[in-house]
């Protein structure tokens, strides 16, 4: 995505950038900030569990301040003393998408989450907020944090057997992809392994990863599970597994997750990583992604390098599903009265921030999904969950459909953006 206001987001974020000085503020370490979301479809509540050092800090030290202002939420760290934001992260949660299904209208529930930032050197003020459905953001949750505070664990990570699967360089200048074993017994971890060097190599025989190849890193952590699958409540199966991951989320069957947030984190933490992969040794359909959160899939399905690479677009870069014909549990999970924050559809209320300026002259807007269109950046109607009222940048891609055709040209550009943010 190459947008006025990307540019303008990206100068800013130069600009803050420079005055926040990493070794100023920062160690090369990660302080994790653990918490619970509660509530329900009309409010949400924010309580605070525990902190915990972590041993790697695989982020950029020169991006601290995240420019592209992705995520239903984010938090922001600011340094006490001078009040200055030091760092922030956009981020969504599976909280989100549950706000969204009927059961939210009759019940509350709680979510585990996870906020990782590198460990301060002084003391600093977190600040959680809420993306409204008019966009802006409104806080949540506010607290301090004294790094001297003796209640910060400070245990060693999980004793698991790590294997670098390939190396692209210093992870403060690379994206450092953290695979996580999930229903793979002790004696399956070689097939792990083959696993996890398939869905690498199919990620980098895609666009645009393929012209970034030598700017990432893959790690596999190998979770050892007690049995090997995964649960399919809808079918009476439940098994053993390390991760807790489960079909049937939000009772749709090819929804695959789970919402184990601490134990995801608890096994990332023994590698350097800016993105999680829970990778499910099943041969099933399904798979699940969420923005700086993790992304799943199934191992053994003959789709699953395709769903890989797309769950991959939602957690890794915000992508959001351009289908509308498939079943899913949200109501009106995208308002059509407000300009949605993923950079690949379009409501229309701000389109001048999205692909507009990609437009080549005399292509109508609305697009009808002819084939003198095909794979021409346009406003094709339908995306979003919805039929109507949400648009997407060409009539296929890879966050549409599991054809052929990759991403489309406004993902890619997106991608490119995201990928730059962090090797930077």
């Amino acid at each position: 995505m190459k947008t006025n206001i990307l540019s303008i987001l990206l100068f800013i974020s130069v600009s803050v950038a420079g005055q926040v000085k990493f070794d100023q503020y920062f160690n090369d370490k990660v302080l994790r900030f653990d918490f619970m979301f509660s509530g329900n479809n009309r409010m949400t509540t924010v309580y605070g569990v525990g902190m915990k050092e972590e041993p790697f800090w695989a982020g950029s030290n020169t991006n601290l301040i995240d420019p592209l202002g992705y995520g239903n939420f984010r938090y922001e760290v600011f340094d006490e003393a001078s009040g200055l934001l030091i760092y922030s992260r956009g981020f969504s949660s599976l909280y989100q998408e549950w706000q969204t299904t009927t059961e939210a209208r009759t019940i509350s529930r709680c979510f585990y989450e996870v906020a990782t930032m590198p460990f301060p050197k002084n003391r600093i003020k977190l600040v959680i907020s809420e993306r409204k459905k008019d966009g802006s953001f409104s806080e949540l949750y506010e607290t301090k944090i004294d790094p001297a505070d003796y209640f910060i664990r400070r245990e060693k990570p999980h004793e698991v057997s790590t294997s670098e699967i390939y190396r692209g360089g210093d992870p403060s200048k690379s994206v450092d992809i953290a695979f996580i074993a999930e229903g793979y017994k002790a004696d399956e971890m070689e097939k792990f392994h083959a696993d996890v060097q398939r869905l690498s190599n199919a990620l980098f025989a895609e666009k645009p990863f393929t012209d970034y190849r030598k700017r990432f890193n893959i790690w596999a952590v190998d979770a050892v599970s007690q049995d090997s699958g995964t649960d399919v409540p809808g079918e009476g199966i439940y098994v053993n597994t390390v991760l807790n991951s489960s079909f049937y989320t939000f009772d749709l069957d090819r929804y695959l997750t789970t919402q184990d947030i601490k134990a995801v984190n608890d096994y990332a933490a023994a590698v350097p990583h800016d993105a999680i992969i829970v990778l499910i040794n099943s041969t099933r359909y399904g798979g699940g992604g969420v923005y700086n959160y993790y992304s799943g899939t199934t191992a053994g399905n003959i789709l699953s390098q395709k769903v890989f690479i797309h769950e991959f677009g939602h957690g890794f870069a915000g992508l959001a599903d351009e289908y509308y014909s498939s079943s899913v549990a949200y109501d009106e999970f995208y308002p059509l009265d407000a300009e949605p924050w993923e950079p690949n559809i379009t409501t229309m209320i701000d389109f001048p921030s999205k692909w507009k300026k990609d437009l080549a002259p005399g292509i109508p807007v609305p697009t009808p999904a002819e084939e003198k269109y095909m794979n021409v950046t346009g406003v094709f109607e339908g995306g979003g969950y919805s039929a109507k009222g949400i648009f997407r940048p060409e009539i296929d891609c890879r966050m549409k459909s599991n054809g052929e055709k990759g991403y489309c040209s406004v993902c890619r550009n997106a991608i490119k953006d995201m990928i730059e943010y962090y090797i930077k």
